[in-house]
């Protein structure tokens, strides 16, 4: 079983329906912003199984991130456990923000995408600089960076972003 897809503008006929949406996205982002309504359940912590038994199985379930790409992530391990009526939000949080949709913004955050681009950056700047001008041993940072980069966008799971998520300023 796939998962469906609803776009954003969907949503607020959901909350008055008092249906089940989750945002997967680290503490950090859900709080500089978050769709009114949506309950936190980061996706480094979802227990697919344990989710089901609180939740469900037949009760549709509505998920949304930053983009969409985490929330199809979830969706998958929800269907994987049983879940039989997983819905993603087209275009996750960003879209809402551009739907117009009711959007509770709290203390600013940086995203986990924008922090790996952040530090990837650093680290190969700082990599090659010391490769130039201290040791070429030095340039095997920017090359171990480019190969994580390159595993992440084959395999769609970015090892940077895990450890990046469990920061404390993201918690």
């Amino acid at each position: 079983m796939n998962q469906k897809t609803i776009s954003p503008s969907e949503l607020p006929r959901l909350f008055i329906n008092q249906s089940t949406v989750i945002d997967v996205r680290t503490p950090g982002e859900f709080n500089a912003a978050h769709v009114n309504g949506a309950q936190l359940q980061p996706l480094d912590q979802l227990d697919a199984t344990s989710f089901c038994e609180t939740y469900g199985t037949e009760n549709p379930v509505y998920l949304l991130c930053q983009s969409g790409k985490r929330a199809t992530v979830a969706a998958e391990r929800l269907i994987s456990a049983g879940h039989k009526d997983v819905f993603v939000v087209e275009g996750g949080t960003l879209a809402a923000i551009d739907a117009g949709l009711d959007i509770n913004y709290g203390k600013g955050a940086i995203s986990i995408e924008r922090q790996v681009r952040i530090a990837a950056g650093l680290l190969v700047l700082c990599g090659t600089l010391a490769g130039v001008f201290l040791h070429s041993a030095f340039l095997i940072v920017p090359g171990f960076v480019g190969a994580g980069l390159a595993f992440a966008g084959i395999t769609n799971t970015c090892g940077m972003a895990m450890v990046l998520g469990k920061c404390p300023w993201n918690q």
